[in-house]
């Protein structure tokens, strides 16, 4: 027997590559959740509405308007329909002010695509920079603790580090650090050295954290380092063989990507006693043991949590 289910609202967060979307009571309780692998990365602006509807069809009822807060990539120029970028200094409660209604077919659904954050150069060394989903997690953060000030990290593809003042983001800065492990994994000479690293084996775990503190006191050595990988492999009859092998090397590159990070931002860090992470619980690992090699505290928040406590807070603050 099917469950009916009657959602208050309907929480989405549309990335490049996958849709999720969450039937929400009143109170902020997930009654459903319906996944797609059909990303921005695959659609044309007339195809968002049906894609929506596929997903989420079977939430809405059969007259009146069901409001729908989406997150990510649908509000980019490239996306269903633009919603522009706020500039920061940005109050994360205030975010549904630069919210985006879509042209709809469906009488049934309200629509709003949230906007995402940018940052221009200027005097003060902020750099040019944007993000767009993150912002919401970083939000979820701040309806869970309104008057949070301090650092937090979301690891991830493009990783992004955020200041954040008595609930507003005041500058941020974008790594491209998982990317660059990818391109290197894949397309670069490291190809043929590197295998699955596992950091719940103690000598990839060593090794990564090794990694980890020489990239950050040196980071300068990044490049050079890199190719030590391959010589290593070729030469080191100390290492162990086969998949062992790989696996060490593997979990070295992937602390000389994230140490390069933490380096990037050691100025940052010097002046917060502990950094949140907000993001899946395998990334959040790999970078909490990162931070803690260098002796940084850490504290948790879940991606998929952040991002619905996010939605919600712009829920409440949209115009009414």
């Amino acid at each position: 027997m099917v469950t009916q289910v009657h959602p208050a609202w309907i929480a989405v967060d549309w990335g490049s590559s996958n849709l999720r979307a969450w039937a929400m009571s009143d109170s902020g309780e997930a009654l459903a959740r319906a996944d797609s692998d059909r990303g921005m990365l695959t659609l044309t602006a007339p195809e968002y509405e049906p894609t929506l509807l596929r997903a989420i069809g079977d939430w809405l009822p059969r007259s009146g308007r069901t409001p729908v807060l989406v997150c990510g990539m649908a509000g980019a120029r490239q996306g269903w329909h633009e919603a522009a970028y706020l500039p920061v200094p940005a109050r994360l409660d205030d975010l549904a002010r630069g919210a985006a209604s879509p042209p709809l077919d469906d009488p049934r659904l309200d629509v709003r695509l949230l906007p995402g954050l940018c940052q221009r150069r200027d005097a003060d060394g902020r750099t040019f920079d944007v993000m767009r989903g993150e912002e919401t997690q970083l939000a979820g953060l701040a309806a869970r603790e309104p008057h949070f000030s301090g650092l937090a990290c979301l690891p991830g593809t493009h990783a992004k580090w955020a200041r954040l003042e008595a609930g507003a983001v005041t500058r941020f800065k974008t790594f491209l650090t998982g990317e660059l492990y990818r391109l290197l994994v894949s397309q670069s000479v490291l190809r043929y050295s590197l295998g699955e690293d596992d950091l719940n084996a103690p000598d990839c775990r060593e090794a990564f954290v090794d990694a980890v503190r020489e990239i950050e006191a040196a980071p300068e050595s990044f490049s050079a380092r890199l190719f030590g990988l391959r010589a290593q492999d070729l030469l080191d009859d100390a290492l162990p063989v086969g998949d062992a092998r790989s696996a060490r090397l593997a979990a070295r590159l992937s602390g000389l990507a994230i140490g390069l990070e933490l380096a990037g931002v050691r100025q940052a860090l010097s002046m917060e006693r502990s950094v949140t992470l907000i993001g899946t619980e395998t990334l959040s690992d790999r970078y909490a043991l990162a931070l803690q090699a260098l002796g940084h505290a850490v504290q948790r928040l879940d991606g998929s949590a952040a991002v619905l406590a996010g939605l919600g807070l712009a829920r409440a603050s949209l115009p009414t």
